[in-house]
């Protein structure tokens, strides 16, 4: 068994560095109630049972640190990547949820670097459009922490490769895709620029799809180094290659536990869609 371990608790709880720090991350309901920071630990039976049915999102405990960890199953969702009407991003998950039927959604998430305006500095698709050209520039930030890396998919079938990979590899437009960094895992193994568990902490989230091809979006519940959130992603979910997306803007939109994150203008976009019951 792992030393590690990984307990589910019932949890409303609920981001790019070389953004401002702008205004602290705000752990809301749709209702306007706010949550607590830190879990609950003593979660009654009914009601962690009822998380479990209705939410495709879990709270667990990492290391001592809270996250809420996302699944996307191709044979139930659906994912897709959302700007903003026109091209002029929505800068929040609320003004995104306004647009939406929270009955058809199963979670969303900020996704992918974005410049001042909230455009997408790397690769971007969305509805098979490409808004973005994928970026293999060298810079500062940790977008060209290289290897950087790419989430995309097309028809339930996802990934995440770096960008080097997705260059030489990819030939036709998917459905839907965001580019980030650094990457995170990358054929197994830990970024290499990535210590054990550096000075930088901050509120992060992030992508990895398994073996079976589900996608894992986590977000953490409390600042957390790169370090740890890429051992959670090798050790805990076996994720062969898994992508940073944002930090210190990080934000999620549950509407199964009607957590509705608000804070610093944010980019992209992810969202997770229900698949109509066949």
């Amino acid at each position: 068994m792992k030393k590690t371990i990984a307990i589910l608790i019932f949890l409303g709880l609920a981001g790019c560095e070389a953004q401002p720090e702008g205004e602290p991350v705000a752990r809301a309901r749709i209702d306007g109630q706010a949550t607590t920071q830190e879990p609950d630990p003593s979660p009654s039976p009914t009601s962690t049972l009822a998380s479990q049915v209705e939410s495709a999102c879990r709270s667990i405990i990492f290391e001592d640190t809270s996250l809420t960890h996302c699944l996307a199953v191709p044979s139930r969702h659906r994912i897709e990547m959302a700007l903003g009407p026109e091209g002029a991003p929505y800068r929040s998950l609320k003004a995104f949820s306004e647009t939406r039927d929270g009955e058809t959604i199963a979670f969303a998430m900020n996704a992918g670097m974005f410049d001042d305006d909230g455009k997408p500095i790397g690769y971007f698709v969305s509805d098979s459009e490409r808004l973005q050209k994928l970026n293999v520039s060298d810079g500062a930030g940790n977008f060209h922490m290289k290897p950087n890396g790419v989430f995309w998919g097309s028809n339930g079938e996802w990934q995440v490769r770096d960008t080097e990979w997705f260059l030489t590899n990819v030939t036709e437009r998917p459905a839907f895709g965001t580019q980030s960094g650094p990457m995170l895992v990358v054929d197994g193994r830990i970024h290499p620029e990535i210590t054990r568990d550096g000075p930088s902490r901050l509120i992060r989230n992030a992508v990895g799809v398994d073996d079976e091809g589900r996608a894992h979006f986590v977000i953490s519940n409390a600042p957390i180094s790169f370090g740890k959130l890429a051992r959670f992603y090798k050790d805990e979910l076996n994720a062969k290659n898994a992508l940073f997306l944002d930090g210190n803007v990080s934000l999620l939109w549950n509407p199964a536990t009607e957590r509705l994150d608000t804070g610093a203008p944010i980019g992209p976009i992810v969202a997770v869609t229900k698949k109509a019951a066949e």
